[in-house]
């Protein structure tokens, strides 16, 4: 730092134009050499973003997180019970992917012929889930399920069974409760409907039509620091 008194008698004993230009030159030279110091500065701050950056592009394993949801669906004549663990990862501050496998019992009546169809379902899946504010997402999950089917006639005649696979695409929203910003341990309900509309679909009728499926669950963030998360600079995009 420059000292006032030094500058001030600096400034004083000018007795000739040499000295005069002496000290204007070390004047002029003064703020260049404060400009460069600035400048440099500013580059090693620059170097030390894009650092960061770079490491914090690649696989994190902090924004891993496992959890599931347990599942219930009611209609005229259907009852529809399940659990939906899953892996994801946080894509974003805002965005969620990851994996499932689901398992569901549904049995349904036909009130006129007394006639049941129970069935046991199961399969992969993988899902989506966007948070345009904090604590309200909308999400889309595609399942692929292997269906085991029972028929059971009113008639007590012989009960028959099957086995057949459907597609099914489930679009809905819900709310998040506990969750902090870029933070993916919270808990959750949703409620989504099948729009594929797969005669076989667990999540439609006996009348094609698809059925509200309400989940509630819990995300459960793995290798979690929160201090750490809360400075991410990843997150805060």
């Amino acid at each position: 730092m420059l000292d006032l008194n030094s500058f001030h008698k600096f400034l004083i004993p000018i007795r000739s134009k040499k000295d005069i230009m002496k000290k204007v030159l070390i004047l002029l030279f003064i703020p260049l050499c404060f400009h460069a110091t600035a400048q440099n500065q500013e580059e090693n701050k620059q170097k030390q973003d894009e650092n960061t950056e770079v490491k914090s592009s690649g696989f994190q394993k902090d924004k891993l997180f496992t959890g599931g949801s347990a599942n219930i669906g009611f209609s005229n004549g259907s009852t529809m019970l399940g659990i939906t663990p899953q892996l994801g990862y946080s894509l974003t501050n805002w965005l969620d992917a990851g994996v499932t496998f689901n398992l569901n019992y549904i049995s349904q009546r036909d009130y006129y012929s007394e006639n049941k169809i129970r069935q046991t379902t199961f399969g992969p899946g993988a899902f989506v889930r966007t948070f345009p504010v904090n604590f309200l997402f909308a999400t889309a999950q595609y399942e692929y399920n292997m269906i085991h089917q029972k028929q059971i006639f009113g008639n007590s005649a012989p009960s028959l069974k099957n086995r057949v696979n459907a597609n099914s695409f489930l679009v809905g929203g819900g709310y998040a409760g506990g969750r902090e910003r870029g933070g993916n341990s919270y808990y959750y309900i949703s409620i989504m409907w099948d729009l594929y509309g797969d005669m076989y679909s667990p999540y439609v009728d006996n009348l094609g039509r698809s059925t509200p499926v309400i989940r509630a669950g819990y995300n459960i963030g793995l290798f979690q620091n929160r201090n750490k998360r809360g400075n991410d600079s990843y997150y805060s995009r």
